[in-house]
C-alpha cells in the first residue's frame, strides 16, 4: 500500500485558513520508515485529517503524489496560509536530469498500519438480503462432529460446484435490520431472529431430512454480516457435496454458509479526511465483538455506507451519550425544574477511520482517543473531538 495524494482529494474539504495548526509543529520532519499519513499530518495539525487542504507538493519532482522515506517535510505560509511541501529526498534541491532516480511505489509511505488492519478487514463483508438469500450452508460434518478443523470432511447442501473448485465459509455474526418510521438500523444477533440448525442426519433413513436449517426471514433486513472462518475444497461433487477442509480460523459448525473463494475488493490505500456534512443518526453499531468497547487500531461497524455518502477514508469523532441521573439535591430544594432526571452531556471517545463500505453499512478503525469507543456512540464531525 502507498500514499497517493490525488487531486479529487482536494474536492470537499476544510479551507486552509481553517486549518489547526500544532502549536509545538515542527518547521520541518523528515520521514522516515513506519511513519504514516496520519502520524505525520499529526506532528504539523490539530486535526490529522486536515491535511488536504493544505497539501502542496513541489512540482519539478518526478511523481510529487508520493511520499517516501528521506523525503522532507515542510510546514510554510504562503499570504498568511499554511502549506506543508514535501521536497523529494530531503534537503538537497531536486534538479531535472536525464537520469531519474527511480522510486519503488510500495516503498512508499502508508497512510495508515496496513498491517493492524490486515487481520481484521479479510475476515468479514456484508450480503445484501438478495445475496443471502438460497446461500449453501453446511449440512453436516464428518462423523457428526459439531465441529470441524483442518484436513477434516464435512458436508455441503444447495452448492453446484466441480471437484477441485475451493470456497469461503462464512459465519453468521450479525443481521442489520432497519426499524421504525424513519428507518433506523440496528444490529441484532442472529439467536434473536433465527431458529438454530437441527439434526439434519437422520439416523433411521441413513439419510439427510428436508427441514431448512434456518428460517431466513428477519423483518426487514439490510445487511447480513459473515464472518471467514475456514476454506474448503470440492472433492466429491453432488446433491450433498463433499468437501475438504483446507485451512481454518475457527472450526467449521452445521449451519456454516458457503460463499465464492474471491478477493474482497479492499483499497490499498486509505486517505483520512472529513465529511462536508455527516449524515443525522450515524452512530457505531457494533465492536468486534466487544461489549465493553474497543481501542487503538480495533474495528467498529457503523449504521450508514455508500448510499449515506460515506467514503473510505471519511474520518468521524465518537461520542458516547451521557448518562441519566436523578438530580435529587435541585429537585429538593426547589432550584430546578420537579424533572429530577438530568441527562449528562456526551463525551468524546475517539476518532475512526472507515475502511470498507456497502450500501447501509460500513467498518471503520480507530485512529486515536483516550477512551475505548463502545456501541450506540454518536458519530460526529471530527473537529468537534478533543486533541
Amino acid at each position: 500500500m502507498h500514499l497517493t495524494v490525488a487531486a479529487i482529494m482536494l474536492a470537499g474539504v476544510v479551507m486552509a485558513q481553517d486549518v489547526a495548526v500544532r502549536s509545538d509543529h515542527p518547521d520541518e520532519y523528515v520521514v522516515v520508515k513506519g511513519d504514516t499519513l496520519w502520524d505525520i499530518s499529526g506532528r504539523f495539525l490539530d486535526k490529522p485529517w486536515q491535511w488536504p487542504a493544505i497539501w502542496h507538493a513541489n512540482p519539478q519532482i518526478e511523481n510529487p503524489h508520493l511520499i517516501y522515506p528521506g523525503d522532507l517535510i515542510s510546514l510554510v505560509y504562503i499570504d498568511g496560509v499554511p502549506q506543508l511541501n514535501v521536497r523529494r529526498g530531503g534537503a538537497d534541491t531536486v534538479r531535472l536530469s536525464p537520469s531519474v532516480r527511480v522510486l519503488d511505489r510500495d516503498d512508499a509511505i502508508k497512510a495508515v498500519p496496513f498491517e493492524s488492519m490486515k487481520p481484521f478487514i479479510k475476515d468479514l463483508r456484508v450480503l445484501s438480503p438478495s445475496e443471502f438469500e438460497g446461500l449453501p450452508y453446511v449440512v453436516a460434518n464428518e462423523e457428526e462432529r459439531m465441529n470441524a478443523t483442518h484436513t477434516d470432511r464435512t458436508y455441503v447442501r444447495g452448492l453446484e460446484a466441480r471437484v477441485g473448485e475451493e470456497f469461503i465459509v462464512g459465519r453468521l455474526t450479525n443481521i442489520y435490520d432497519a426499524i421504525g418510521k424513519p428507518p433506523e438500523i440496528r444490529r441484532v444477533l442472529p439467536k434473536e431472529h433465527w431458529k438454530q440448525v437441527p439434526n439434519i442426519w437422520d439416523r433411521r433413513h441413513d439419510t439427510f431430512n428436508t427441514v431448512s436449517p434456518w428460517n431466513r426471514r428477519p423483518k426487514n433486513p439490510v445487511g447480513y454480516e459473515l464472518l471467514e472462518v475456514s476454506r474448503v475444497r470440492v472433492v466429491q461433487a453432488g446433491e450433498i457435496t463433499v468437501m475438504d477442509i483446507i485451512r481454518d480460523r475457527t472450526e467449521v459448525q452445521p449451519g456454516d454458509f458457503i460463499l465464492p473463494a474471491d478477493t474482497m475488493g479492499y483499497d490499498n490505500m486509505f486517505f483520512p479526511r472529513a465529511m462536508d456534512s455527516v449524515p443525522d443518526g450515524l452512530r457505531v453499531l457494533g465492536t468486534s465483538g466487544q461489549r465493553s468497547g474497543v481501542g487503538l487500531y480495533q474495528i467498529v461497524s457503523i449504521n450508514g455506507g455508500t448510499n449515506q455518502g460515506i467514503e473510505t477514508g471519511h474520518v468521524f469523532s465518537a461520542f458516547r451519550e451521557g448518562d441519566l441521573v436523578d438530580d435529587r439535591t435541585g429537585y429538593r430544594w426547589g432550584s430546578f425544574s420537579k424533572d429530577s432526571e438530568v441527562r449528562l452531556p456526551a463525551v468524546f471517545d475517539g476518532h475512526v477511520m472507515v475502511f470498507r463500505t456497502f450500501e447501509d453499512i460500513s467498518y471503520a478503525m480507530v485512529m486515536s482517543g483516550s477512551r475505548v469507543v463502545v456501541e450506540f456512540d454518536a458519530l460526529r464531525h471530527p473537529d468537534l473531538g478533543e486533541f
